[in-house]
């Protein structure tokens, strides 16, 4: 877990940090399925301006994924550039929609922010190919690989009645 001492900042207002920072990425589930940062310690930049009420935190790195294809299990690897920002307000008693929750203790967890912000970087599908044929729905096999049909389909007795209901509209 990567984590920047926040205590020691000594940052008038307007006045702006920019630190370049080793940041430790964790492994994460998306879909039933876990992908990895290649490599697992990035090069970040992160960027601290004083505001009048608060801190502003900007971070900027760019992350590997590597894991399956959604659609035909196949491996995939994602290139992703992360630009993340988060606001911390400075009076303690104030709304609590303007405290960030990476900030524990004084501290910006890096690694958990990095995290979330790779999350909501990615694509809404994660392919090894933007052509992905996929996996047939019958038979399982790579449709990629081999391009096939299947003649005599057979359905499952459980929906003739919908099957029925269907012909009649």
């Amino acid at each position: 877990m990567t984590r920047f001492p926040l205590r020691r900042l000594r940052l008038r207002s307007g006045e702006v940090q920019r630190d370049a920072v080793e940041i430790e990425l964790e492994p994460f589930d998306l879909g039933g399925q876990r992908y990895l940062p290649v490599p697992q310690v990035v090069e970040a930049e992160l960027v601290i301006t004083q505001a009048t009420t608060g801190l502003l935190f900007e971070l900027r790195f760019g992350v590997r994924l590597h894991g399956p294809c959604m659609r035909c299990l196949a491996d995939a690897a994602l290139d992703n550039r992360v630009d993340a920002r988060e606001y911390h307000a400075a009076a303690a008693g104030g709304d609590e929609e303007l405290q960030s929750e990476y900030v524990v203790d004084d501290q910006l967890e890096l690694t958990a922010w990095a995290r979330d912000a790779i999350a909501l970087a990615l694509p809404d599908q994660i392919l090894h190919d933007p052509d992905c044929a996929g996996l047939c729905p019958v038979c399982g096999k790579d449709l990629n690989v081999e391009s096939h049909t299947h003649d005599d389909v057979s359905n499952d007795p459980r929906w003739s009645a919908l099957e029925g209901l269907r012909d009649r509209l």
